[in-house]
Order: structure tokens, then C-alpha cells, then sequence
């Protein structure tokens, strides 16, 4: 069985992503709190899904966000523009000249190296993105006129703040009206929720977002989490926990949530931050499907990596409609991801697929 998706002849679109794209700033080898100088990316879990759609696999994405109308915010655009997502969505908000009522957000990001785990310092308050609401995007005219064959957003920008919330809730039900796949990835943190309700919250929106949803992304801590589902008769002692766990909270979110199609998510064990064991598990119409497994992945820099996971996973879908293709893009797209710095992939369609087939790290000449 496949997905059900739109005709590419009547979408403008092969996928569309809601959510807040901040500026990235990365001390390289060196810690945040003894820099001298920074690289600056762009980077936001939602949009990194567009990005790697339209870097990597050549499909045409746009990203729905706001930024603040001044200097910092047209260099988060001028690098987004380099990635090639569309910008027309963009909403511009007014600069107050000191970010008091409104800015553009920030994420210090080290990356990481051995025994020293990746640290990420986020200062998003009071954003453009964080104050966007119902009513500010024509979904009709998005979905409806131009169209899209998949919408992508996720639990990070949905507890920006009540005003996210809803506005997810509302582009979720005009996708689903429009027949757009809707993926949206869990990401549970716990201190994004705080402000607004806390772990209640979290579940309540997400549960409602959830009967929207066709492609859910997240592990067995996010569901736990997010909507509330328990894991039981997990034998802690065997290796494959993980994917045990994972299997046993599908069966029993599906029956509750019978609008899922596929849910997935990566399967990671950090030996270090710098090396870790690497593959992918996704469930289609009551089967499962696991991707190859990359033991010992060395790894630059992680953020990003589950994003890139999401990315490959939908062109799977959109390109071929396999289940099995679709983890296995996934899973080789994230594995490359994790090679570079940033939070987007700088991997080729041609690498992931040699990467899908087996291929080594030899010199290419």
C-alpha cells in the first residue's frame, strides 16, 4: 500500500514546512563561552526538512516563517535563498529598533567531541516567529490554488507559544482538507512547554495536531511525552531495546490514532558525541521497515541529523511511494548530514544513494 498523494501537476509544490528558522551561530572546535568568533548558518527543524527536499533531492519546497525587518533578519533570508527554498511566505515584521517587542531568534550551538556532548543555547524569546497566529497564512490559497503534495511542521514550533499552537492546529486541518500529506516530527523539549502549560499542554495540543497527521515522526520518549502513550514488556536487557520499544508504541498509537499512514524515527547509540551507532525504523500499513544500520558513524555535528532523517524519508515517499526506500533515503541522508557542520545536509542525491547501496568513504577523483 502507498500514500495517498497529490498529482504533481496540480501542486505548485512538492512540499511546504511551518516554522521559526533562526541564525545559528557555531564556535567551531571551540566552546561557545571561550569564542572569539562564530560561523553563522541558518537553521529550524521544520525548515531543514525544505531545505534538504530542495538541496539535496532537487524538489521544489517553501518555507512558511517571520522575521524581523532589519539586518539580521534579510541575513537568515539571504541564506535561506542560498538553499533554494522559496521565500515568498515570509511574513516581515516591523523593527522597534532594540528587539524589545519583537526580534529574530538566535542558537549558540557547540557541536561536540568525544566524552563532551553537543550543547545547544537558544535566545528565541519574544520572536517574529514565536508571534505568529491564526489567520496569518492563507492555507487555502497555499494548499488550495498553488498546492502542495506534503506539509511538514513540528512540536518545536508548535510550543513556541499559545499563539504556534493554534496556528498548527489550523494549517494542519487546511492541509488535510486539500489532501496534502501532513509529517509532523514530535521533538518534545520540555523547556519550551514550560511557559505555556508544561507536559498538559504539550499533550493536549499534540493530540489534537495528531488526528491531522499522517507521517509521524518521534521515538518512544517523544509519544510517551507529547501524547501520553506507555511502553510496557520492553525486556531492557536485550540490545535492541530501542526498536522494541519503538515497535510496541506503534501498535498501540495506531489504534487510537488510526489516521496514522507511517510513523518512523531514528535509532541512535551515542558511544560519543563524536561516534555513534546509526539507522532508522519506520512503520507502514502493519509493517515495519528498518533501514541499514551504520555502526560506528563518526559524527561532526549531530543537530540536524534527525531533520535530514525526515527529509529523505518524505522524498522516499513523494519520488517512489516505498516504505522501505523511503527509511532507507532517511537514513542514509542523516547519516551524511552528520558529517558536516550545520544544521542543514550538504550531501548530494548521488551520495545518499551510493550510501543506500553500500558504498565506502574511498577518495572520489
Amino acid at each position: 500500500m502507498s500514500l495517498p498523494l497529490r498529482d504533481p501537476s496540480t501542486c505548485h509544490y512538492d512540499q511546504i514546512s511551518l516554522g521559526e528558522v533562526m541564525l545559528r551561530l557555531d564556535p567551531g572546535e571551540g566552546r561557545i563561552r571561550t569564542a572569539r568568533r562564530f560561523d553563522a548558518w541558518e537553521g529550524g527543524g521544520e525548515y531543514n526538512t525544505s531545505r534538504g527536499l530542495r538541496k539535496c533531492f532537487g524538489l521544489k519546497t517553501a518555507v512558511c516563517t517571520a522575521f524581523v525587518d532589519n539586518e539580521v533578519g534579510h541575513l537568515i533570508e539571504d541564506f535561506i535563498m542560498q538553499g533554494g527554498v522559496e521565500t515568498s511566505f515570509i511574513k516581515w515584521r516591523e523593527d522597534d529598533g532594540i528587539g524589545r517587542t519583537v526580534r529574530n531568534g538566535l542558537n549558540f550551538t557547540e557541536r561536540g567531541y568525544g566524552v563532551r556532548g553537543a550543547v545547544g543555547v537558544p535566545d528565541r524569546g519574544h520572536t517574529a516567529a514565536a508571534q505568529l497566529k491564526r489567520g496569518d497564512f492563507d492555507w487555502d490559497h497555499i494548499f488550495g490554488k498553488l498546492g502542495a503534495r506534503w506539509f511538514h511542521t513540528g512540536g518545536i514550533f508548535a510550543a513556541l507559544s499559545e499563539s504556534t499552537a493554534d496556528l498548527t492546529i489550523e494549517a494542519v486541518q487546511a492541509a488535510k482538507k486539500h489532501g496534502t500529506i501532513v509529517s509532523y516530527d514530535l521533538n518534545y523539549r520540555p523547556s519550551l512547554w514550560k511557559s505555556i502549560g508544561g507536559q498538559a499542554k504539550a499533550r493536549e495540543v499534540n493530540r489534537e495536531i495528531a488526528k491531522y497527521v499522517d507521517v509521524m515522526i518521534g521515538n518512544e520518549e517523544d509519544f510517551t511525552a507529547s501524547l501520553g502513550f506507555e511502553v510496557e514488556g520492553v525486556d531492557h536487557n536485550l540490545s535492541n531495546i530501542e526498536t522494541d520499544a519503538f515497535k510496541l508504541m506503534i501498535e498501540t498509537a495506531v489504534k487510537e490514532f488510526k489516521n496514522f499512514k507511517v510513523a518512523a524515527t531514528t535509532l541512535r547509540a551515542v558511544a560519543t558525541a563524536s561516534k555513534n551507532d546509526w539507522s532508522a525504523i519506520c512503520w507502514h500499513d502493519g509493517n515495519f521497515y528498518e533501514s541499514r544500520k551504520y555502526p560506528g558513524l563518526d559524527i561532526l555535528d549531530r543537530v540536524g541529523g534527525g531533520d535530514s532523517f525526515a527529509s529523505g524519508l518524505a522524498f522516499g515517499f513523494l519520488e517512489h511511494n516505498d516504505a522501505q526506500l523511503a527509511v532507507d533515503y532517511g537514513a542514509a541522508h542523516g547519516a551524511l548530514a552528520s558529517t558536516t557542520p550545520g544544521d542543514t545536509s550538504m550531501a548530494t542525491r548521488k551520495e545518499v544513494e551510493k550510501l543506500m547501496k553500500g558504498g565506502g568513504a574511498r577518495v572520489v577523483r
